[in-house]
């Protein structure tokens, strides 16, 4: 975009074409009060392209491609550039208004006022490119747009990261699009207060100045909902299929003809980003598989469940993002122990967040916990987007208090008699023709983080079997094919440094064949004074999950029973808990 001013000839008064008559004073105090329903049919649109500064030349290629959009997709288009259409009568039968490349001051006082009393009725705002060159001195509309324009290079190719693959508007993207544009550089980074949608990787073009760079976003903004892309200066752009669909999902989402989560979101830690390396970390129980393409897992087969065995989580919020073609069936698993490969372990122990489109029985249904808690159906109906398309559950889980949000929106409350506060997490995959399809899976835990305080700490044995590699440090390397194996006698311990006094979770014991049969845990600051946490007295070898509390800087396995001839053999010591 350039700075340099170009004259407009000032609009005509005459309302914009097509347009209604006014509504009754009833029906416009009645549409300025009752947002409009979650999901309702998209039905008409008005796009607003007025400049007071510079023009751009895709103005009309921008206003035939959403005409086009409304054509296929059963909405009406009406565009202007008068801005005495801004009433609360006019307004009120648009589900949302699409400002266009506008520029500049081009509402008065009046027009403002009714425009904010329309947002705040419920109604959708669609801001593209030059619209956040629009209204400086405005600062509702700078809130509304989320950003203001600062400036930008040359036109130029560059790389978009997409980073929400659920929105209706950026689900069709690939997670790294390259195109030409105009790339804005922004006054403040709107991350913070809107769901960012995509962002420019700098490191793909010259003259980016934000580092992390949003250019697509929307946000709930005081009773309605925005949708922004710096995106369409060209008017290559608005031929161009991938950005017309996200186009016409921008608009669906702010007029909330589809459902989307716009809630700002930040500190999130991906458990599967879409790459392999992420893949790679989780671990697969029981029958079936998932393929990966294009960032997207797909399940193959079942019943099985892909698991992420790296850490248990305590006090969380787990958002994962969902697809299924047709009547199929899948879940999101919390608050199960380690299965073993198992896949039965999580059904008995943990809850099952279910995705089914159709179960007769409520509580087996998409939101429930599984055979437990049916969701509110009501709730789950305005915030559902039907199969083929995208959906992401929220999943937040203290102590044994579950809630459930579906696309931003809460379905489910459910306070477990099961021990679920700390465990693990997993996707199902139910079986042959039941396909589900995730993306995105991302975690955030209140306050410290739940980590395994024993990975690559010191370690000391009483002994280590003799002529064997079997060193005490294998049972904290991380690599469950190594194990630390004592001599052949009663009794033994093995004792981990954590270097520094934690707060302690879980014990988490992953014994050879050679186990032991009785045992204690006990825990120490100073490696003098114990204190016993656990005792075990009839062990049975495999896995042993251990509950604490309290604090310690060293913890310590004291094997008193052998239930071999052998020694004890451990592949894995962990201990779970949190630095603070």
């Amino acid at each position: 975009m350039s700075l340099v001013a170009v004259p407009q000839a000032p609009p005509a008064e005459a309302a914009p074409t097509p347009a209604s008559a006014p509504a009754p004073a009833s029906a416009q105090a009645s549409a300025q009060a009752a947002p409009r329903a979650a999901a309702a049919p998209l039905t008409k649109v008005l796009v607003f392209s007025k400049t007071a500064g510079f023009r751009h030349s895709s103005i009309p290629a921008g206003i035939a491609a959403v005409q086009r959009l409304g054509a296929a997709n059963g909405f009406t288009v009406t565009a202007t550039e008068n801005a005495g259409g801004f009433t609360a009568a006019n307004l009120a039968q648009y589900q949302a208004v699409i400002w266009l490349s506008t520029t500049g001051d081009v509402l008065n006082a009046a027009q403002q006022t009714a425009f904010e009393s329309y947002v705040a009725s419920g109604g959708g705002y669609v801001g593209v490119h030059a619209a956040s060159d629009t209204e400086y001195d405005w600062p509702w509309y700078g809130g509304l747009v989320g950003a203001y324009f600062a400036s930008h290079p040359a036109t130029q190719p560059a790389t978009v990261k997409v980073e929400d693959r659920a929105s209706a508007s950026t689900s069709h993207l690939p997670q790294r699009w390259t195109r030409t544009d105009e790339w804005y550089n922004y006054r403040a980074n709107p991350r913070a207060a809107v769901k960012v949608l995509a962002s420019l990787d700098e490191a793909s073009y010259t003259g980016g100045t934000m580092g992390d760079h949003p250019i697509t976003w929307c946000q709930d903004y005081r009773g309605g909902r925005s949708w922004y892309t710096g995106l369409g200066h060209t008017e290559e752009s608005y031929a161009d299929p991938a950005f017309t669909t996200m186009l016409l999902g921008g608009i669906q989402t702010a007029a909330r003809a589809k459902a989307a989560d716009c809630r700002p979101e930040t500190g999130y830690t991906p458990l599967f980003d879409g790459s392999r390396a992420s893949l790679d970390k989780w671990r697969q129980a029981g029958a079936g598989s998932f393929s990966l393409a294009d960032g997207t897992l797909s399940s193959v087969g079942g019943m099985g469940l892909l698991w992420y065995p790296v850490t248990p989580f305590a006090n969380y919020s787990l958002k994962a993002d969902w697809m299924m073609p047709g009547d199929d069936n899948g879940g999101v698993f919390i608050g199960f122990p380690d299965p073993q490969g198992d896949p039965w372990k999580p059904v008995d122990l943990g809850h099952e967040i279910q995705i089914d489109a159709s179960d007769g029985d409520p509580t087996r249904t998409t939101g429930s916990v599984y055979s437990f808690r049916a969701p509110d159906t009501a709730a789950r109906a305005a915030a559902l987007n039907p199969p083929g398309t995208w959906n992401s559950y929220e999943i937040a889980v203290h102590g044994r208090h579950v809630e459930i949000f579906l696309n931003g929106v809460k379905i489910n409350d459910y306070t477990s008699t099961r021990d679920i506060a700390l465990g693990h997490i997993g996707l199902q995959n139910d079986g042959a023709g039941l396909d589900i399809n995730y993306r995105d899976v991302r975690i955030k835990q209140d306050g410290a983080q739940t980590t395994d305080l024993a990975r690559g700490r010191p370690v000391t044995v009483t002994s280590v079997e003799p002529g064997s590699t079997h060193v005490g440090a294998n049972a904290v390397d991380g690599d469950s094919t190594t194990r630390w194996g004592s001599a052949y006698a009663d009794p033994q311990s093995i004792t981990v440094d954590l270097g520094g006094v934690r707060t302690l979770q879980q014990v988490r014991l992953n014994w050879e064949t050679a186990h032991a049969s009785a045992y204690t845990v006990q825990t120490s600051a100073d490696n003098a004074t114990w204190r016993t946490v656990g005792t075990v007295t009839a062990g049975n070898g495999g896995l042993d999950e251990i509950a604490v509390s309290g604090t310690g800087r060293y913890v310590r396995v004291q094997g008193t029973t052998r239930a071999t001839q052998y020694g004890y053999s451990l592949w894995d010591l962990n201990v779970f808990g949190t630095t603070q």
